[in-house]
């Protein structure tokens, strides 16, 4: 015979609707009493009918993670484990599952997300980047669906749209600093897509940080692959085959310093001695290379985290202002950066 809530409530002293209200974790219970019934749950071997909840209850107790546009490549990068890895966290911690989108194209995406919202498949959506003439974004608040991003909205959405971000434009511009008070001038940018949010913010603070100390931009030292270890290693091809190389690199994504680091090492270019390299994202790659990475770390487990809490809240309070968190940025120091002194 099925063990029921009944079951539940009669093992552990409290009324069915207690149990009920464990399972959906409501925060009218006291956490001992939550012990007590989930202990009780433990022991029948009780397990909550989810299906049968979600239509009681007009919700599916699951969120919907849409990824870039080639998860192949998004998973290449240790940045989208690690935010998912946040994610789950704190969606387990509430009681909710993942649905993850799989599109590969924009137009794959946006019709999945649509599905998504049309169906009630999920509760609410977790965009995990931002991209210039993006159409899910403004369907979802058309549809006014719940939804948070991890990055920050082009243009000017900021004030329909929850989402947790770092300051990007700040972190490129601390980076491209401390290349110029190590004495270095002629200092390269290495970004990602330009159709990312991410990429322009890192590109303004770069380009800010070299007008505040008065360098001319040169236009040769800024180049734009995937952030993938290929890309990295063909920067370098064009930034080596410069007639003046620069002794610095500013490069947005660690993955893509690992291949910046061994074509140079091909080409017998040794850093920090003939140049320094900055990077972004702190994955364990970057402590692991050789030479182990200055980097900046962005907290990324964080980004996950507090993007689902922002998220669950919104489903729960619907008629909350959206909210902006910046989590904070900390350059992390190590052995890819050196003084510069002219010869």
């Amino acid at each position: 015979m099925a063990i029921t809530i009944k079951d539940v409530a009669k093992r552990a002293n409290v009324a069915p609707s207690t149990v009920s209200r464990v399972i959906a974790n409501s925060s009218r219970i006291s956490e001992k009493t939550k012990e007590r019934v989930r202990e009780a749950m433990q022991e029948l071997g009780y397990h909550p009918n989810f299906n049968a909840r979600s239509l009681a209850n007009k919700s599916t107790s699951t969120l919907g993670i849409v990824m870039p546009n080639s998860a192949k490549i998004a998973f290449q990068n240790p940045f989208f484990p690690e935010v998912i890895r946040g994610i789950t966290a704190k969606a387990h911690q509430e009681n909710y599952g993942l649905y993850l989108s799989t599109g590969q194209t924009e137009d794959e995406i946006l019709d999945e997300v649509m599905e998504m919202v049309h169906s009630r498949r999920v509760d609410g959506i977790m965009l995990l980047y931002s991209r210039v003439d993006d159409k899910v974004m403004p369907f979802l608040i058309e549809q006014n669906f719940p939804f948070t991003l991890i990055g920050r909205p082009y243009h000017n959405n900021e004030s329909a749209v929850t989402f947790v971000n770092n300051d990007n434009f700040k972190a490129a511009k601390m980076v491209t600093e401390y290349l110029i008070l190590l004495g270095h001038e002629k200092i390269a940018f290495v970004g990602g897509n330009l159709d990312y949010v991410v990429t322009l913010d890192h590109m303004e603070g770069y380009k800010q940080a070299l007008k505040n100390a008065n360098i001319p931009l040169t236009t040769d030292y800024v180049v734009h692959h995937d952030e993938v270890e290929e890309g990295g290693q063909d920067a370098i091809i064009e930034l080596m085959s410069l007639e003046q190389r620069p002794t610095a690199i500013v490069v947005v994504d660690d993955i893509m310093s690992f291949g910046v680091l061994r074509m140079l090492n091909d080409m017998g270019v040794n850093v920090p001695d003939d140049l320094s390299l900055v990077s972004f994202n702190n994955v364990m790659i970057s402590e692991l290379s050789s030479p182990p990475m200055t980097t900046v770390d962005i907290h990324i487990y964080d980004l996950g985290y507090r993007a689902t809490d922002l998220l669950i809240d919104k489903i729960k309070h619907p008629e909350q202002e959206a909210k902006k968190l910046i989590i904070p940025h900390k350059l992390v120091k190590r052995q890819t950066c050196k003084k510069y002194t002219k010869s």
